[in-house]
């Protein structure tokens, strides 16, 4: 793989940033002062705890959370909005979840609107991961880059969502889906996260071993591009090759060689050492493999359409935020963020404005989810767990005009108890 090299004459072109107009696009100061909804009337569930859900549109709440003290409170946030596909999506029960109705400038403003909001309830430190299909994901990342900036993009994932398509007939099988992962500023929580080692792959990464039975790697203690201060002189009686520098100072390498981590090659060529930590694993790269949201019959699902796989949601939650934080999903649905959220120690807000999803929400924090292959079987509410209601209250708030919604969900869901 070519490597770049700074420029000689060390002059850096301005980038001319790219920017989406579409008909319809506000201006940021127009989305921040819209006017909101008040959230006050409260249906506790299980005690008021922290944990909050808001029933209503999200943009309506985030213009209710900002202006009610919850700006740069938010660590961070998690969004699997409509992917712009122009249908309606129904539950396992075949009852109406929500519609996917907006496309196009519509579907972007829609988001846009939200994104510059989140932006302001992000904690400094915080991050957002928008995951999105190929329809709208490479049109969100430039808006994106307009309201984090391009430089607080920190990947651009591709996920496998699926198993193989092999119904697929005149082009390839769609097996993917996006994740966008942007911080607020160049200062974000980060705990990097790894995989397990396969030790046939360990033994191909790290082929050596040393007297001491420790696996480790040859790397170049050089680098393209020449410099003319201490990492460009001498070193040991060798310059650096050709039109290339060293990664370190002199005094650098000399501790580096001090403590055993420099390799000198039978021909006087030095490199450097890099050892196998088989406690950490393989470092997470932006092709995940292993976090598909097919359905098999041993898995627990709370039947919502459209809901993420829990291993990913508690991946990007361990990764970006500590415990305590405060995690957001305004597109709750099934409430995979959330319950990622809790079981990490986490705090967590939801909102979403879907009956479904509220119902989704309560199967998970207080009824348990079922395996896949129980839905087609009567549900058995006696079998939730009691243990768990006790631990995970949550407190639902909606404003007054939806209130009526809400009491008559927790109403239907407090018989099914009985």
């Amino acid at each position: 793989m070519a490597t770049g090299v700074p420029s000689k004459n060390g002059v850096k072109k301005s980038k001319v940033p790219v920017f989406l107009t579409y008909e319809g696009k506000k201006n940021v100061a127009t989305v921040l002062s819209q006017s909101f909804n008040q959230y006050d009337a409260q249906t506790p569930i299980n005690g008021d705890g922290d944990n909050k859900f808001y029933f209503g549109d999200n943009l309506d709440v985030l213009l209710y959370l900002l202006n009610n003290g919850y700006k740069g409170k938010i660590r961070l946030v998690y969004i699997d909005p409509p992917f712009a596909t122009t249908s309606v999506f129904v539950n396992r029960d075949q009852e109406h979840a929500y519609s996917d109705s907006l496309s196009g400038g519509e579907f972007v403003e829609f988001l846009r609107q939200r994104l510059i909001l989140i932006r302001e309830l992000l904690a400094d430190d915080g991050s957002i991961y928008l995951h999105l299909d190929n329809k709208m994901a490479f049109t969100m990342k430039l808006i994106m880059d307009e309201v984090f900036g391009e430089n607080n993009c920190r990947a651009f994932i591709t996920r496998k969502k699926c198993s193989t398509k092999n119904y697929t007939k005149n082009t390839y099988g769609n097996i993917s889906d996006y994740i966008m992962f942007y911080s607020k500023t160049d200062k974000y929580i980060w705990n990097r996260p790894f995989d397990p080692w396969e030790y046939d792959k360990m033994i191909e990464q790290y082929p050596y071993v040393d007297e001491h039975g420790r696996r480790y790697k040859k790397v170049p203690v050089h680098a393209p591009g020449v410099r003319n201060g201490e990492t460009g002189k001498e070193w040991r009686g060798k310059m650096p090759p050709k039109g290339k520098h060293w990664q370190y100072t002199p005094d650098k390498l000399d501790e580096l060689d001090a403590a055993g981590e420099i390799y000198w090659s039978p021909t006087g060529n030095p490199r450097r050492m890099v050892f196998c930590d088989p406690s950490k694993g393989i470092p997470v790269q932006d092709i995940w493999m292993d976090y598909r949201d097919s359905i098999n019959q041993a898995q627990k699902t709370t039947g919502y359409p459209t809901e993420k796989n829990f291993d990913m949601l508690k991946m990007i939650v361990e990764a970006s935020s500590n415990k305590g934080d405060l995690v957001m999903d305004c597109f709750a649905g099934s409430g995979t963020t959330l319950g990622a959220a809790f079981e990490t120690g986490r705090q967590w807000i939801g909102v979403d404005n879907s009956p479904e999803s509220l119902k989704a929400i309560l199967k998970r924090f207080v009824h348990g989810l079922e395996t896949y292959g129980d839905y087609v079987n009567t549900t058995d509410y006696m079998q939730c767990s009691l243990d768990l209601m006790d631990k995970c209250g949550f407190s639902i708030l909606t404003s007054k005009d939806r209130a009526a919604t809400v009491q008559e969900i927790c109403k239907t869901d407090e018989q099914a108890d009985e």
